[in-house]
């Protein structure tokens, strides 16, 4: 009855290490980038929930021996993780994979570090230095709508608002042709543009 059951059980580890023999596969492949299908080195290839891995060489390539239907963890920093499931039913014990990595990039505030040589003048230039802006707040106060307002004030006039411009005057003269224009010496407009004018120097005798 022993000589049975140890043949049975002979039996049972023969068909088990003859299954998994069967089962392990060795995977070679290339890690290249999705933007510019250049090859990534120093990529770390790791079999999820075993403690077995590798790293791509300088050309991009790897190689690895796992078990079909195992996951491949793809981790690089700068680049998104990728997991890859080697098919259960892949033939043969060899298998190729190309692997492409997105990169994921992302921008950090930018860090001003100034030295100071006592704590005290640290407390003092927290509380009283001024940062200048960085190019993304001097961005956003420039399309402030009354700043854009006050500097379109202070622009030259484009081809249509000349254009209106002189259709303006050409209409006022129109409408007094074949007559005597009224006098502007009592309007108000006409002497603020005096006095603006005389501030400015426009009747100064010039040499």
């Amino acid at each position: 009855m022993r000589i049975i059951i140890a043949i049975l059980l002979l039996f049972i580890s023969f068909g088990t290490w003859a299954q998994n023999e069967h089962s392990i596969i060795q995977v070679n492949g290339v890690i290249i980038s999705s933007d510019s299908s250049r090859t990534l080195p120093d990529i770390t290839v790791l079999i999820k929930n075993k403690d077995r891995g590798t790293y791509s060489s300088e050309w991009g390539v790897f190689t690895i021996v796992c078990e079909k239907g195992d996951t491949l963890q793809f981790r690089c920093l700068g680049y998104r993780p990728k997991d890859v499931v080697i098919p259960i039913n892949a033939k043969g014990s060899f298998f190729s994979l190309t692997q492409t990595m997105v990169q994921d990039t992302f921008y950090l505030p930018e860090t001003i570090i100034r030295p100071l040589p006592d704590k005290d003048y640290f407390n003092y230039a927290f509380l009283h230095w001024r940062i200048n802006d960085d190019k993304y707040e001097i961005a956003r106060q420039n399309n402030n709508m009354l700043r854009l307002r006050a500097i379109s004030y202070t622009l030259a006039r484009d081809g249509k608002e000349q254009q209106h411009v002189q259709q303006n005057m050409l209409t006022r003269q129109l409408e007094y042709q074949g007559q005597q224009q009224p006098m502007n010496i009592f309007s108000p407009l006409k002497w603020g543009e005096f006095y603006e004018a005389w501030k400015r120097g426009d009747f100064k005798k010039k040499n």
